[in-house]
């Protein structure tokens, strides 16, 4: 399989009720984030990452505007440089332009923006999982939900086999041992662990 190839395969899944694809359908912003996660991810393929970072599902602030995991529209603005790019290849998410930060965002590239290579990030669940009627809002994915997101984990897995795998946070790290999927744990950086996530992950990029 190749980036297009998952990339087109994602597009095309059909979410569960109450879970947005955020790349699905021919409007404009969807348009952009399939650009977004292409590029990313071929970029990515030539930086040859050593971790995957899976968290646990786009938030109506990150991914489900950007298209890219633990990505802001702030973080995007700015992320052609985090790959020596001249001109920054992605495109603006302009869906809801008075939302351009997320917290946990923020302290992800606080910790890992100047590593070289990057880690790759993805999310255990890959769709935006929202309370009824409020697309503006976050809730946990459910057992079932995150089980959904196993084939696409996989296959990205395989694009990047020399990745060890991460979880950032419980519901990730409890998502992929039920996947029978080997991989180390770390704090989920909001709610105040920020300090222990930031050290964790240094470790082992350390390592």
């Amino acid at each position: 399989m190749t980036i297009s190839q998952f990339v087109h395969e994602l597009a095309t899944a059909v979410p569960p009720p109450h879970c947005l694809n955020p790349y699905s359908g021919e409007r404009p912003f969807t348009n952009q984030r399939r650009h977004n996660l292409q590029t990313y991810l071929e970029l990515m393929a030539q930086q040859r990452p050593k971790l995957l970072l899976i968290g646990e599902a786009p938030g109506y602030r990150g991914c489900r505007l950007t298209g890219i995991p633990f990505v802001s529209p702030h973080i995007l603005a700015g992320l052609g440089k985090r790959f020596q790019q001249a001109n920054n290849p992605f495109q603006p998410a302009t869906e809801w332009p008075h939302i351009q930060r997320e917290a946990s965002t923020t302290i992800v590239w606080r910790t890992i923006g100047d590593w070289q290579p990057l880690p790759l990030l993805w999310n255990i669940f890959p769709f935006h999982p929202h309370q009824p009627g409020q697309p503006q809002s976050n809730r946990t994915p459910t057992t079932s939900e995150i089980a959904l997101g196993r084939p696409f984990l996989t296959e990205l897995h395989q694009l990047f086999p020399q990745t060890n795998l991460v979880a950032v946070g419980k519901k990730a790290s409890a998502g992929l041992a039920k996947m029978g999927m080997q991989h180390t744990a770390v704090r989920h950086p909001s709610h105040g662990g920020a300090r222990q996530f930031q050290a964790a992950l240094q470790k082992l990029n350390d390592a």
